[in-house]
């Protein structure tokens, strides 16, 4: 029913913070942050590892601009850094163990990415070490948690495989090879490692 205001004052009306002291609110305020927080860090890693490759594979037919491109690396870096951070302590045996592992070297390749930006002299050796650093250690991240995973090898080693042979493709391609090997190669690891990334975070 109505209170002298008009307003709603009923439980169903009522907001979850009606009635709240300052304090109160601010306890709210932090535990709903922090979910936040845990939703963006648990489910992040299935929308950002598909942008990235989706964002190479633009890089590679020069649809971005090498600015955009650098921003992505520095939203890559802090998100990392981010991940880090917060799940520092819950990553500590089994497959998480080892993925925490790989985002340690990723944040190292991901800065040596973004210092090719920096370092004119020194781009294309620091690119290339980001770009196939990022297609080789998912690859071994994957191997690894298919072989503790006995319910979900096939899935993993299956992504594992498709994002190696991409790599591959994709080395082979800067050592001359002509035809479809980048395009392929790319397509190949941002498949593999997106079927992965997607089923872990489902998964755990």
């Amino acid at each position: 029913m109505g209170g002298p205001t008009g307003r709603d004052t009923s439980a169903a009306g009522l907001r979850p913070t009606a009635g709240l002291m300052p304090t109160d609110m601010l306890f709210w305020l932090a535990q709903e942050f922090g979910g936040m927080l845990r939703t963006i860090r648990e489910s992040g890693p299935a929308l950002l590892v598909p942008l990235a490759w989706v964002a190479v594979g633009a890089a590679e037919f020069e649809i971005v601009s090498p600015r955009s491109i650098f921003i992505a690396h520095l939203v890559m870096a802090t998100f990392i850094t981010f991940f880090l951070l917060t799940g520092w302590s819950e990553m500590q045996t089994g497959a998480l163990a080892g993925w925490r592992a790989i985002m340690v070297g990723g944040l190292g390749i991901t800065v040596a990415g973004v210092g090719g930006f920096l370092f004119p002299s020194a781009a294309t050796a620091l690119w290339t070490t980001s770009l196939v650093g990022w297609m080789i250690l998912p690859a071994v991240g994957l191997a690894y948690t298919g072989a503790l995973l006995p319910s979900a090898t096939r899935i993993y080693v299956a992504s594992a495989v498709a994002s190696g042979v991409g790599a591959g493709l994709y080395l082979g391609s800067l050592l001359g090879l002509t035809g479809s090997f980048a395009v392929v190669g790319l397509a190949l690891v941002g498949l593999g490692q997106t079927v992965g990334i997607v089923d872990a975070v489902t998964r755990f």
